[in-house]
């Protein structure tokens, strides 16, 4: 039996379409499964020890870490509590 050439580009593209479907949907219920377990309360906090800068530095430093870690971390400033710096 002969197929046509349009029978057989249908359904390659059927199964093509399908295929991508069913990824789209297994992805979809793979990130809800993994952001629920993931998902914290509690901002993150950085350990580390105290430095010994100028108090008017340590505010200038302290502003610009705390910025880099939320730009890094996608969240707001408000978010993150750091509760000491050490040089490293």
């Amino acid at each position: 039996m002969e197929y046509s050439n349009l029978f057989v580009c249908l359904m390659g593209m059927g199964t093509v379409f399908l295929g991508l479907a069913c990824l789209v949907v297994l992805l979809r219920i793979m990130g809800r499964l993994c952001c629920r377990k993931g998902t914290t309360t509690n901002p993150p906090q950085t350990s580390v020890s105290e430095t010994s800068l100028p108090p008017e530095k340590k505010a200038e430093l302290l502003a610009a870490i705390t910025a880099a870690v939320a730009e890094n971390l996608h969240t707001d400033t408000s978010a993150i509590r750091i509760v000491s710096i050490k040089r490293v």
